[in-house]
C-alpha cells in the first residue's frame, strides 16, 4: 500500500513515515511540506492513500484535495488535523475525507486508522471484482453491462445527484443490481450472503452509501432551491429521498432548521430500481 504525506511539520512528516513503515506492506513513497509540490508529485506517482493536512500554506487540503481528484478520483484521503470545527469537518468529508488524524499525533490512532482505510480499500477492491463479475456472468436483459439502457439512467442520476464520484458509488451500483436483477425490495436481500462479506464490512458499505446519499439530497436541495419547477428534480426528490426530506434540507440550508433532510438506504435504492425500471 503507497502513502503520500503532506504536512508543513516536518517533524510530523518523519512521524508519521516511522509509524507506518513499521508494517512491512506500508510504502511511504513521497512527502511534501507544500500543496504544489505535493500535487505534481502525487499526479505523477503511484498512490493509493494520502495524509493531508488541513491547514497548509497557500492551498488549503480541502481545495488541494479537490484538485487531485480532478485527474485521480480513486484516492483515499486521511486528513491531518487539530481544527475542531464541526462545519470544517464537515465540508472535508463532503470533499472525500475517510478518516481524520488528531494533532498531537497518537500512534495507536495512527495505525487503527490507517488499519481501518486500507480494509476500506480492499473492500472497495472486492466490490468492484463482484461488480464485474455480474457484469459478465449475467446473460439476461437485467445485465449491468456498458451498454445497458439502465446502467446508463443510474449514472445519470447519479451524476445529477453530484455523488457519480463518491466513494459510496460503486456500492450503490451493486447493490441495486443486487435489488433489480432479483427483483426485490432492499429490506428482502441479505447483502452479507450476496456480497459474501460480514457484519462489519457490511456496516462501512453502507456508512459509504449513507455518506454519499447525503451529500445528493444536499446537492438536490440546491438544485431544486434554483429551480422548484423542473419535474425531473421533482421527481428524484420524491423517488430517492421523499420530499418532506428535500424540504427540511432546503430550510437548512436557507438558516431556518437546526437539522436538514434525513437519508434512508432503503428509499433511496428502492426508489433508483423505481426510477430505471420506468425508463
Amino acid at each position: 500500500m503507497n502513502f503520500y504525506i503532506i504536512d508543513d511539520d516536518i517533524s510530523i512528516l518523519v512521524m508519521l513515515q516511522k509509524i507506518l513503515e513499521k508494517n512491512t506492506d506500508y510504502y511511504v513513497i513521497g512527502k511534501a511540506t507544500e500543496a504544489e509540490k505535493a500535487l505534481t508529485d502525487i499526479l505523477l506517482l503511484d498512490v493509493d492513500v494520502v495524509l493531508i493536512d488541513l491547514l497548509i500554506p497557500n492551498m488549503s487540503g480541502i481545495e488541494l484535495m479537490n484538485r487531485l481528484k480532478i485527474s485521480k478520483n480513486y484516492l483515499h484521503f486521511i486528513m491531518i488535523s487539530k481544527v475542531t470545527d464541526n462545519s470544517l469537518k464537515q465540508e472535508a468529508y463532503e470533499a472525500g475525507v475517510e478518516f481524520f488524524i488528531n494533532k498531537p499525533i497518537n500512534v495507536i490512532e495512527v495505525q487503527t486508522v490507517v488499519e481501518k482505510i486500507v480494509q476500506n480499500i480492499d473492500l472497495s477492491q472486492k466490490l468492484i471484482n463482484i461488480q464485474s463479475l455480474i457484469g459478465e456472468n449475467s446473460e439476461n436483459s437485467s445485465s449491468f453491462n456498458t451498454n445497458d439502457s439502465r446502467k446508463q439512467k443510474v449514472l445519470s442520476i447519479l451524476r445529477l445527484l453530484g455523488i457519480n464520484s463518491d466513494a459510496g458509488t460503486t456500492d450503490i451500483l451493486v447493490i441495486y443490481e443486487i435489488i433489480s436483477s432479483k427483483n426485490l425490495y432492499f429490506n428482502q436481500i441479505d447483502i452479507c450472503e450476496q456480497l459474501n462479506i460480514d457484519a462489519r464490512e457490511k456496516k462501512i458499505i453502507f456508512q459509504r452509501i449513507r455518506r454519499a446519499i447525503k451529500h445528493g439530497l444536499t446537492n438536490l436541495a440546491n438544485l431544486y432551491l434554483d429551480d422548484a419547477q423542473d419535474e425531473i428534480i421533482t421527481e428524484y426528490a420524491n423517488s430517492l429521498y421523499g420530499y418532506k426530506n428535500i424540504r427540511n434540507e432546503m430550510q437548512f440550508i436557507n438558516g431556518y432548521r437546526d437539522a436538514g433532510g434525513r437519508v434512508s438506504l432503503r428509499h433511496f435504492l428502492d426508489g433508483l430500481v423505481q426510477e430505471t425500471d420506468n425508463n
